[in-house]
């Protein structure tokens, strides 16, 4: 069959994805990662979101800590329902450390996983009044040593509570968008970070997972993205698209 111009077209707009059987190809660099492109995604990201922060209602460390924990494999809207009446019974270290695990168990249930999700507060909680003078630590190592603190919570706890930029969080919504925009041939979170460390400038990467979690949850979404909507759509050729 004679291919069309449009068809010659369409293909050159879509740089090729060469991937393996076993992932991305050893020293392979996403087409997309150009330094141009990155501008023209981060400019576009600033027209849509400008000042949009993290989802997750807090006052203090401690309590984004908790939420964040809460929210693995939820919902932040379920999680705040959960956080509104939890933050007025517990508001110390102390409170959630030496609370009945199974009240705590019976309050946090909504959000699944409730029993690890609890062992993972309460241990935390006694560890922040036991290493860290009952104050949640400033530092990503320190962040690490708590029960149920991996990478991402501890990204979201630093960049949100503290204005560090210690990483670039990683969460189901940034993973998805960072590969459409190919960004990324990674699947793996914390190979996801490390990718995008390198091409988004460091005062951006508070921002930058904001404004994608912000992207993911009302545009981009995982079944059915909302192209005609988006406004990346011009310099997005992700297998995914919908126009």
């Amino acid at each position: 069959m004679k291919k069309t111009k449009h068809s010659r077209t369409a293909a050159a707009k879509r740089p090729a994805r060469t991937v393996s059987k076993n992932g991305p190809l050893r020293g392979e660099r996403p087409a997309g990662t150009s330094p141009k492109r990155v501008r023209e995604i981060l400019a576009k990201l600033d027209e849509a979101y400008p000042a949009v922060t993290c989802a997750l209602e807090h006052d203090n460390p401690l309590q984004l800590l908790i939420a964040t924990i809460l929210s693995a494999q939820c919902t932040d809207v379920r999680v705040n329902q959960v956080t509104r009446p939890l933050f007025q019974k517990y508001r110390k270290p102390e409170d959630f450390a030496y609370a009945n695990p199974r009240e705590l168990e019976a309050e946090i249930r909504p959000t699944g996983f409730f029993r690890s999700k609890t062992k993972s507060i309460q241990g935390a909680s006694k560890k922040i009044i036991e290493d860290f003078g009952g104050e949640v630590p400033r530092t990503m190592e320190q962040l690490l040593t708590l029960p149920g603190v991996a990478r991402k919570t501890a990204n979201v706890v630093l960049g949100t509570a503290f204005g560090i930029a210690s990483g670039i969080v990683v969460d189901t919504h940034v993973q998805r968008l960072a590969g459409r925009l190919d960004l990324t041939r990674n699947t793996d979170a914390k190979k996801i970070e490390q990718d995008l460390i390198k091409i988004i400038p460091k005062d951006k990467w508070i921002l930058f997972a904001h404004q994608l979690i912000w992207h993911g949850r009302r545009v981009c979404q995982a079944r059915k993205p909302r192209c005609m909507e988006c406004n990346l759509e011009r310099i997005c050729y992700s297998q995914d698209k919908t126009i």
